[in-house]
């Protein structure tokens, strides 16, 4: 995989506590990083509304590879993309690369069920979003 093959690519700094015992940034931080750039793009877009929109996304499912460490001070860049979106949920492709590598530092994914942010029922990604998020499946 390479950066090409990310429709989105956001930019995110290393920070000197993501470093762990052993020089290298821990995994979960890799999640964070996961996180952060899904739901900021969604904010971007003007989909999510964090505070009070509905619907909001729970994780149901996360994975990662980790093919080479990071440290700080590095800068990552997080590629985005979707494999596959049903009628709640969304599953999402990502990948960390560092500066001077074509080839990922991680690749992961996981899968938001969208749900009424009251009730907490599963609800269909609405039309809006559908139309958008089409824009980042590969």
């Amino acid at each position: 995989m390479a950066r090409a093959d990310y429709p989105v690519i956001r930019t995110i700094p290393t920070r000197w506590s993501d470093n762990d015992a052993y020089g290298h940034v821990n995994n979960v931080v890799y999640y964070s990083w996961f996180d952060t750039a899904v739901n900021a793009l969604l904010v971007e877009w003007g989909l999510l509304d964090i505070q009070a929109g509905t619907p909001i996304g729970l994780v149901v499912e996360t994975g990662c590879l980790y093919h080479r460490s990071v440290a700080f001070p590095e800068i990552v860049e997080v590629g985005i993309r979707i494999g596959t979106i049903g009628t709640s949920s969304v599953r999402w492709e990502l990948a960390i690369f560092t500066g001077g590598h074509e080839a990922p530092a991680a690749t992961g994914f996981f899968v938001h069920v969208y749900v009424d942010r009251t009730t907490r029922r599963p609800t269909a990604v609405p039309d809006a979003w559908r139309a958008r998020l089409e824009t980042l499946v590969v």
